[in-house]
C-alpha cells in the first residue's frame, strides 16, 4: 500500500514537472525492460515512435511500481535499479543501488542538493526549478576473428538540463574510432553495406575510420506537449530488429520537432528535417584562391529536407494504431508548405509541381498496427507505401507498387518468468525506397532512412531472450538477411513519351544476389546505471551469387572506373556483389569474438 501510495504521488509529480529529453535508443537495456511490462500487461507504451522521453519512461516506471503485485522479485529488483537512474525527473537524487543495499554521497547546500553516482553529477536545487546532470561517456570494444582484431572506443560527456519546469536543454558529444588489422583499411559501416549497424559519417583516417557524433537540442514543454529543435536518432514504426518506416539507420539529422499528447489514447509527432544529399549541386559552389590569378571551385551539396507526421491510437491498452505520411523534397529553401503539421504531402506536392510539368517531389505514407489479444504475447506489423497505383493490382498487370512491410510477435513471461521469443520478418518490394532522381531518395548521408536492407530485400530475425537476474539479459538471435537482384530506379519511356517502368514490371524476391546468415550469443550485465560490460559469441556466412536472368536497363551489374555501368559474371560478380554489400572483416563464415564495457551507451 506505502509502494502504491508513493507512485501515486509521483504520477502526480510528473503532470506537473518534467523534463522533455530524449533518451537514446541506443540505450536498448531500458528499453527491453520497457517492452517487458509492456507484453506482460502492466503499463502502456507507444512503442511506434522513438525514442521516449524521460520524463514519459520515469511515469511508466512509476507506473509499473503502482501495480508491484504483478511483478516478480526480478522485475521488482529491475524496477527500482532503473527509478534510479531517473530519479530527477522524480524531483529527487539517484542513490547507487547495489545488491539490495543504497549508497550516495551528497553535498547539501543553502540553494540546492548535490549527488555524484554512476558516476554523475546530479543538481537540484531545493526549489526544484532547477536540475541538471552532467555524466561522462567512455567505452570500448575488442572484436576478434581470423581476419584479425578489431578496436572500437569512444568517449566524451553528456549534459542535461531542466529550468522552471518548462525547458529542457541536453548536449553531448562522443568522440569514435574504429582500428585495427581486420579493418584492412576499409569501413565497418557504409551505406551500401547491408548490417544493422548505426550510420556515420567517417572522417580523414588511413587506418580505419574516425567520426564524432554530437547531439543534443532545446525544446520548451507543458503537460500535453512540447516543441523542440534537436539532432536525434528517431524510430517509427513498432518493430524489435529494425524498423521498415524510420530505423534511424541513417546519421542522427536536425530537426524541428512538435508531440501533443493531450490524452492517454492519443499522440501526434510531427518534424521537419534537414538532410544530408550526398549529391553535389553544380549551380552552388564557393570560390577559393589556388595561387595568384587562378581561382577554384568548391561545390556544395544540394539542400534536401523532409517534413513527417504519425498520429497514433490507443483506444485500449490491448490495441494501438498508428498512421502518417512524410515528403523528402530538395528545394533551394525550406517549403513553407511542409512546416504544415497536419497535412497530407502529397497534395501540397502537386498544387507546388503539378502546375509546372516538373517532377513531383518524393512522398510516403505509412501506418503501424500493435494488438495484444492476451497478457504475454504481443502481435505489431507496419506497412510502408512508397508509391502506389490501382492498376498495378490487377492480376494482368505485372508491376508492383513499391511498398515494404514488416510483421512480428514477442512471447513474453510465461511460462517462464524472465523468458520471451521474439521474431520479425521483414519485405520490401523493387524500387521500395529509391527515387529516379538521386537527391529525392529515401537517404541521408546516403545510408538508407527506411529498413537498412533497402529494396527487393527480405529479412528474418528470431531472439531468444531471458533476464535470470537484476540488470543481466542473455540472448541467442538467429538473423537471415537476403538481397535479391539490385536496381537503379531508371526510367524508361515509349513513343509519345508516355513512362514505362520495366524495373518495377520485374518479379521481386525472384533471384537472390547476397545472402548473410548470423547466430549470436549476446550477454550484457548493467553494473549500475548505463555502464554496462557484454560478451558477445558470432557466426556469420556472408556469401554472393550471379543472378542467370539477362541484365536489364539500371540493373546493377559492376560499373567502370568512370562510372558507366557494364556487366559482370561469374565469380567476378560474385566478388563484386560481396564487396559491396558486406565489409571485409565480416565476408565469409566467421566466428567473432567480442567483448567490451562503456559507461553511457
Amino acid at each position: 500500500m506505502r509502494n502504491k501510495l508513493l507512485a501515486i504521488l509521483l504520477l502526480c509529480a510528473l503532470s506537473v514537472s518534467a523534463q522533455r529529453i530524449p533518451e537514446a535508443i541506443e540505450y536498448t537495456e531500458i528499453y527491453d525492460f520497457l517492452e517487458e511490462l509492456t507484453t506482460d500487461g502492466v503499463i502502456r507504451s507507444n512503442a511506434a515512435i522513438k525514442p521516449y522521453t524521460r520524463d514519459a519512461i520515469a511515469r511508466m516506471l512509476a507506473e509499473a511500481q503502482s501495480k508491484d503485485s504483478l511483478l516478480n522479485k526480478r522485475q521488482k529488483d529491475d524496477l527500482q535499479f532503473y527509478m534510479q537512474d531517473y530519479a530527477l525527473e522524480l524531483d529527487t537524487l539517484p542513490t547507487y543501488y547495489s545488491y539490495g543495499h543504497r549508497h550516495v554521497t551528497q553535498w547539501i547546500t543553502k540553494v540546492s542538493n548535490l549527488s555524484l553516482a554512476d558516476p554523475s553529477l546530479h543538481i537540484l536545487t531545493k526549489d526544484k526549478i532547477f536540475k541538471m546532470r552532467v555524466r561522462p561517456i567512455l567505452g570500448m570494444d575488442l572484436s576478434y576473428n581470423t581476419k584479425g582484431l578489431l578496436m572500437h572506443r569512444w568517449y566524451g560527456a553528456e549534459i542535461q538540463m531542466d529550468i522552471a519546469h518548462h525547458l529542457s536543454i541536453w548536449g553531448s558529444i562522443r568522440d569514435n574510432s574504429w582500428s585495427g588489422q581486420g579493418i584492412n583499411g576499409s569501413r565497418i559501416t557504409k551505406p551500401q553495406y547491408l548490417n544493422n549497424l548505426p550510420g556515420v559519417q567517417y572522417k580523414e583516417a588511413s587506418y580505419g575510420g574516425d567520426f564524432s557524433d554530437s547531439r543534443g537540442g532545446i525544446s520548451l514543454y507543458t503537460w500535453w506537449g512540447s516543441i523542440s529543435v534537436q539532432r536525434e536518432r528517431i524510430q517509427w514504426g513498432d518493430a524489435q530488429h529494425c524498423s521498415n518506416i524510420l530505423s534511424a539507420h541513417n546519421p542522427a539529422v536536425p530537426m524541428l520537432t512538435l508531440q501533443l499528447t493531450p490524452c492517454k489514447w492519443f499522440q501526434f509527432d510531427y518534424f521537419h528535417a534537414w538532410l544530408v544529399s550526398n549529391v553535389v549541386d553544380s549551380t552552388y559552389y564557393y570560390t577559393e584562391r589556388e595561387k595568384e590569378g587562378v581561382t577554384g571551385r568548391e561545390y556544395r551539396p544540394a539542400n534536401k529536407f523532409m517534413a513527417a507526421n504519425m498520429f497514433t491510437f490507443m483506444p485500449c491498452k490491448y490495441v494501438q494504431f498508428s498512421f502518417g505520411n512524410s515528403i523528402v523534397y530538395a528545394e533551394r529553401n525550406v517549403q513553407a508548405a511542409y512546416f504544415i503539421p497536419i497535412a497530407f504531402y502529397k497534395s501540397l506536392d502537386h498544387l507546388l509541381t503539378k502546375g509546372l510539368g516538373s517532377e513531383n517531389q518524393n512522398s510516403q505514407a505509412f501506418a503501424s498496427l500493435t494488438v495484444r489479444p492476451t497478457d504475454h504475447l504481443r502481435l505489431y506489423g507496419s506497412f510502408f507505401l512508397d508509391e502506389f497505383k490501382l492498376a498495378r493490382l490487377k492480376p494482368s498487370n505485372k508491376e508492383n507498387n513499391p511498398v515494404s512491410y514488416l510483421v512480428g510477435f514477442n512471447w513474453s513471461g510465461w511460462p517462464v518468468k524472465g523468458l520471451s521469443l521474439r521474431g520479425e520478418f521483414m519485405r520490401s518490394y523493387i524500387a521500395c525506397y529509391t527515387h529516379s532522381i538521386n537527391v529525392l531518395s529515401y537517404t541521408s548521408n546516403s545510408y538508407n532512412i527506411g529498413h537498412y536492407m533497402g529494396d527487393n530485400a527480405q529479412s528474418i530475425f528470431v531472439q531468444l531472450s531471458y533476464r535470470p537476474t537484476r540488470s543481466l539479459r542473455l540472448t541467442l538471435d538467429y538473423t537471415n538477411d537476403t538481397k535479391y537482384r539490385a536496381f537503379d530506379y531508371i526510367r524508361d519511356y515509349i513513343a509519345g513519351g508516355r513512362p514505362k517502368d520495366p524495373i518495377i514490371g520485374q518479379k521481386p524476391f525472384s533471384e537472390k544476389i547476397w545472402r548473410n546468415d548470423q547466430i549470436q550469443f549476446r550477454a550484457v550485465y548493467e553494473v549500475f546505471n548505463n555502464c554496462y560490460a557484454h560478451i558477445d559469441f558470432t557466426y556469420n556466412n556472408a556469401r554472393a551469387f550471379t543472378p542467370t536472368s539477362d541484365r536489364i536497363l539500371g540493373e546493377d551489374r559492376g560499373w567502370n572506373a568512370d562510372g558507366t555501368s557494364k556487366e559482370l559474371a561469374g565469380a567476378e560478380l560474385e566478388n563484386y556483389y560481396l564487396n559491396k554489400y558486406t565489409p571485409v572483416y565480416l565476408q565469409g563464415k566467421n566466428f567473432t569474438f567480442t567483448c567490451g564495457l562503456s559507461f553511457g551507451f
